[in-house]
């Protein structure tokens, strides 16, 4: 099982994209999408934010679940309060409760990187402790 993790800005940029493959059932951690696969999860996850900003204003939760579907690809959603997306694309669907507590952690370690006095709005995130807690957080719950 492959995973493409992207959080995306309030300006509908990317500040950081990372892909994994699982560590469960055996799994290496490699990512096992193709060369091509990699510019059609960036567009598929793109695709779906019109979804979230449909969604985000029915629903008061900050964990959206699985907001889109893209043939065996499924797109879960976690937004933070300063409308910032989480968007994980996972093929097959892994259990809520595991994405969920992935959102969370993820979503704590991208507190404490934008708490930097050199942060500003908007900028990418480009943190190696921040890419290891990612896929740290992603050994452990996915």
């Amino acid at each position: 099982m492959s995973y493409y993790f992207a959080i995306i800005g309030t300006q509908d940029n990317p500040l950081f994209e990372y892909e994994f493959g699982t560590s469960k059932q055996g799994g290496d951690g490699q990512s096992r999408f193709t060369e091509q696969a990699h510019h059609l999860n960036q567009f598929v996850l793109h695709s779906s934010l019109d979804i979230v900003e449909e969604v985000q204003w029915m629903n008061g939760q900050l964990y959206m679940k699985v907001i889109d579907k893209f043939f065996t690809n499924y797109i879960s959603c976690f937004m933070t309060g300063g409308n910032v997306k989480f968007l994980l694309l996972h093929q097959p669907p892994q259990t809520e409760e595991a994405i969920k507590n992935f959102f969370n952690e993820v979503y704590e370690n991208y507190v404490k990187a934008i708490m930097s006095p050199f942060y500003k709005v908007n900028m990418e995130v480009r943190s190696p402790v921040f890419r290891q807690r990612v896929a740290a957080a992603g050994r452990k719950y996915l």
